[in-house]
């Protein structure tokens, strides 16, 4: 009981920093420092999804890597060095891409604000703005993030949500950064967004367990129509060369198809795949796979974007602003 009750003052104390620096986080933070700060990103971002509308679902995944690995402090955006492995070079990120486009708006920022606009920042706008010109929901996005100095790939290896998780594995490290089963759903639904390389799902088509130990077998949970489609543009499970839609044939738009395709045992990931195996999810899954409730999803994804945005944030005197996102000050 002593120990317990040492515990849940330090407990509480941690919960109270945490949402202290929430707290600090505004809506129009920068209205005095850099006024036009969010109208900047939008319309760079206009230009480059007008340019390669498939970009959308790589800026909105580098968000959700960097949230979960040390919060949304931008250390997905660092570059490794002789003494250290960065979490870009982790083998879940490698497949990252979307980097450039954020260098080009923190240059048109730097230029109008220099100093003032953190990575962090930046990178949650850009999130938001890449959802909003796929014809997905808007959501303010408070600010006032400060940029970490650390990244570790091995942080990066272990935090992650593998696309090969079952939901109790997913929800345990949803929970570690105050997220829940609902915002595991509903954040699922980013999938709609986007292309995966063969690596990532082709161990479902070829690698799987059958009768007997023996492999080679597809995934059972998988579509065996969808599984021989995806066989014909993944030839092996290190076949690195072809993309697959994540959503496919709504790839570049965000909206509920996502979820049609995982009713239908055709989710890419075993982690989509697994959303059907749990009742809660499975609920959220059929609920919206029917097309009638886009209204809801799109209120409920803001919400759980915003709850993201503010996972392990630094701000006030933490960590710094800043000049190139790939490097430290």
């Amino acid at each position: 009981m002593a120990i317990r009750s040492l515990l849940l003052p330090l407990a509480l104390l941690v919960l109270a920093a945490s949402s202290a620096a929430v707290a600090q986080l505004e809506i129009g933070f920068y209205s005095k420092t850099c006024p036009d700060a969010e109208k900047i990103v939008g319309q760079e971002m206009a230009k480059i999804i007008a340019a390669a509308p498939s970009l959308a679902g790589p800026l909105l995944r580098l968000h959700f890597h960097d949230c979960f690995v040390r919060g949304c402090d931008a250390s997905v955006l660092l570059e490794s060095t002789d003494g250290n492995v960065a979490e870009k070079d982790a083998k879940p990120n490698k497949s990252l891409r979307g980097f450039g486009s954020v260098e080009r708006v923190k240059a048109k920022l730097e230029a109008a604000c220099p100093g003032i606009i953190s990575c962090a920042d930046v990178l949650t706008l850009m999130s938001r703005d890449a959802v909003v010109l796929a014809k997905g929901p808007f959501w303010p996005v408070a600010l006032g993030r400060r940029d970490g100095r650390m990244s570790s790939a091995t942080e990066a290896s272990n935090e992650l949500p593998p696309a090969s998780g079952d939901v109790p594995l997913l929800a345990k490290i949803f929970a570690s950064k105050g997220l829940d089963l609902k915002d595991l759903v509903v954040l699922s639904g980013a999938h709609t967004l986007g292309t995966a390389h063969c690596p990532s799902f082709a161990d479902r088509l070829y690698n799987t367990t059958g009768e007997n130990g023996a492999y080679g077998h597809v995934d059972q949970s998988l579509d065996s129509e969808y599984a021989d489609k995806l066989r014909v543009k993944c030839k092996s499970v290190d076949d690195r060369a072809m993309l697959s839609e994540m959503d496919p044939g709504s790839f570049k738009t965000f909206d509920t198809s996502y979820y049609r395709q995982v009713a239908k045992r055709r989710g890419l990931f075993r982690s989509d795949a697994a959303l059907l195996f749990d009742n809660t999810t499975m609920d959220y899954v059929q609920r919206m796979a029917t097309g009638k409730f886009d209204g809801e999803f799109f209120k409920d994804f803001s919400a759980s974007m915003i709850k993201m945005g503010d996972v392990g944030v630094l701000t006030g005197a933490e960590g710094e602003i800043r000049k190139k996102c790939y490097a430290p000050n």
